[in-house]
């Protein structure tokens, strides 16, 4: 039996010794490979903490202490230590454990998150529910170098230290290789710093210099300057100066794959009084020689051969974030006003492509999702032509900045939102389920969605010549490949198209419904009944000529959006039947339920909330079996 199959809890560490620590990690590592490249998922950055986590749970002792992860896609090995090793070839996978941490999934999952920046801000929030509590359990959140990026993990620093209460903040840096000058006097200090001795001394001194009148207070002052020359004076770059300016103990850099070195200064910094930041440097894609050489690559993986690192070929047909990538380049080779922001997302987004042709008209900020929306507001303040590349799901953090900085200002800002829809094996924090109901209630904003590849094509080239915030909303995946039966129209501003009338029923969907409408179609017209099908296009401005002449003619009305039915698409066309006063109007809307759904294959996930072919089929079904053909009323 390996030494990670005894593991039950994080409480069994204790009986090891530091040398089968070290095996513990070597089997973790290898069972994180050997899974992911069977089931895909995040390889790089799990690889790069196994070391780290292994001495955050033999210091700290959970349950009773609280670990908080700053997004769950690096606590793969938080999972394995956790009692999940027998369910982890599920992870990801529907039915199986979550890629992210989930407080249902685990007493030890305390926080869950797949949005970065947020771990440093709750872990606040339960220092100060312990303090008001008067328990004495400790707060650790470990939070990676690029979440410091986002707006509110800075704002929470600063919030620890005003309110001065004992947090422990881990900063995972996998950006900077671990050079000589993170060497022996570095790790010497690191430790000096954490002995609680030194910090008696360090304070007891403070204190007294603080205490003398007049001009002897100024020496207080320069012996903290002196603390911050002398142990940072080997850190690269004072690199923990501001952190103490910011009123953090800072201790650090650390090897963070040294596991006696971690749990040497963990057990001495545990009981360090007031805010701490320990920071440890990793390398992301450990132990594996193609994530190590290619971190950004392996990421995220789908299943992969070990032995030559290489992923499972994806399908031929083009993706439609390279159809966007492609002709964004292509759009900004006609027009130099173009620009393309990416808000830490540059291959996820495709702007890569833009950076390479591009690079002085490429602009990455980030895990900063606000200020890259701001940011945009402003080029277009000044005549530029921003197209800020977001996932849907991340867009959601901007909502305001969207609405204050762009909207009221009416200005032409391209919202390309990739990822809408239901997303697969990431699950509920990553679903781009929402966008069409927070954007549509924003006055201003033009929001579409495109059917296909072309489709997205000419929506965009229509996005960066229309005048005023515009958004469009593509999934993630393969374009279908369908002969519609049509020749494309124009994109015209809030026009559908009709791509087949029909006598029994119509089916308006929305963008990546549309393939999926289409088989509806297809299905009934073989049944005999006669069905129409519109490409909704607009989600906002609605095409309102072509519904109201569809109530009026063919009064059974199937929607179908791949978003929450709150406030969506299908919520505006009742809302337009409504406000003309046109009744009589059956409706099927079907829609993700108001819940949120879990992880699983796209396909999987369609059928469990309804939005398949056959789902679609059924619904047109039904109001054809119920109808009864009374005259709809209209208002005058």
């Amino acid at each position: 039996m390996s030494l990670l199959e005894t593991v039950r809890s994080p409480a069994d560490l204790s009986s090891f010794s530091r040398e089968q620590l070290r095996q513990l990690a070597a089997e973790i590592r290898e069972t994180i490979i050997q899974t992911l490249s069977r089931v895909g998922g995040h390889l790089a950055s799990n690889l790069g903490t196994v070391e780290l986590t292994i001495a955050l749970h033999a210091v700290w002792q959970m349950p009773k202490d609280k670990i908080i992860w700053d997004t769950g896609h690096q606590a793969y090995a938080h999972k394995l230590l956790t009692g999940r090793l027998e369910r982890f070839d599920t992870i990801r996978q529907y039915g199986g454990i979550s890629g992210f941490l989930r407080r249902e999934e685990s007493e030890y999952d305390v926080w869950g998150a797949g949005h970065a920046g947020t771990a440093i801000s709750a872990a606040l929030g339960f220092a100060k529910a312990r303090d008001l509590r008067g328990s004495d359990e400790r707060i650790v959140a470990v939070v990676g170098d690029a979440a410091l990026t986002a707006g509110m993990a800075l704002e929470a620093l600063n919030n620890a230290a005003e309110v001065n209460t004992d947090l422990t903040v881990v900063l995972n840096d996998n950006e900077m290789s671990i050079a000589e000058n993170v060497g022996a006097l570095a790790t010497f200090l690191s430790r000096l710093r954490a002995q609680p001795w030194y910090q008696r001394v360090e304070h007891r001194a403070k204190e007294m210099l603080e205490g003398l009148p007049g001009k002897a207070r100024v020496l207080a002052k320069h012996a903290r300057g002196l603390k911050h020359g002398i142990t940072h004076i080997i850190a690269p770059e004072n690199t923990g100066a501001i952190f103490e300016e910011m009123g953090f103990e800072y201790i650090g850099p650390l090897d963070g794959h040294d596991i006696d070195l971690l749990i040497d200064v963990f057990s001495h910094a545990r009981d360090l009084k007031g805010p701490v930041l320990i920071h440890v440097i990793t390398v992301k894609g450990k132990g594996y020689e193609f994530s190590e050489a290619d971190a950004r690559k392996y990421h995220g993986v789908t299943p992969f051969c070990i032995h030559d690192g290489k992923m499972e070929k994806k399908a031929d047909a083009p993706t439609y974030t390279q159809v966007f990538a492609e002709e964004l380049v292509r759009l900004a080779e006609e027009d130099p006003r173009i620009v393309g922001i990416t808000a830490a997302m540059p291959d996820g987004t495709g702007l890569v492509k833009l950076q390479e042709r591009f690079p002085d008209r490429y602009f990455d900020v980030g895990i900063a999702e606000q200020h890259a929306v701001t940011f945009a507001a402003g080029l277009a303040a000044e005549g530029m032509i921003p197209v800020a590349a977001i996932y849907s799901t991340f867009l959601q953090r901007a909502f305001d900045q969207v609405l204050h900085d762009v909207a009221i200002q009416n200005l032409h800002v391209v919202l390309a939102m990739d990822r809408g829809g239901l997303v697969g094996d990431d699950g509920a924090t990553h679903h781009g389920v929402f966008d069409l109901s927070y954007l549509r209630l924003i006055p201003n904003v033009v929001l579409m969605a495109p059917k296909d590849g072309e489709e997205l094509r000419a929506m965009l080239r229509f996005a960066v010549g229309y005048h005023g915030p515009i958004a469009l909303r593509y999934p993630r995946g393969a374009v279908p490949d369908i002969d519609w039966g049509v020749p494309p129209s124009p994109i015209e501003l809030g026009k559908a198209e009709v791509l087949r009338d029909g006598e029994d029923v119509v089916l308006f969907a929305v963008g990546s419904m549309v393939a999926p409408a289409f088989t509806a179609v297809q299905q009934l017209q073989q049944e005999g009944i006669s069905a129409a099908l519109v490409n909704a296009r607009f989600i906002k401005p609605l095409d309102r000529e072509t519904i109201l002449r569809f109530a009026h003619r063919v009064p059974r009305f199937v929607l179908v959006e791949e978003n929450t039915v709150c406030g969506g698409f299908g919520s505006a066309v009742l809302e337009l039947l409504a406000h003309e006063g046109v009744t009589g109007v059956q409706v099927k809307h079907l829609g993700v339920p108001d819940q949120f759904i879990e992880h699983g294959s796209v396909n999987i996930l369609r059928r469990l909330v309804g939005l398949s072919a056959e789902h679609i089929a059924e619904a047109a079904r039904a109001l054809c079996a119920a109808h009864s053909r009374t005259p709809v009323a209209l208002a005058d």
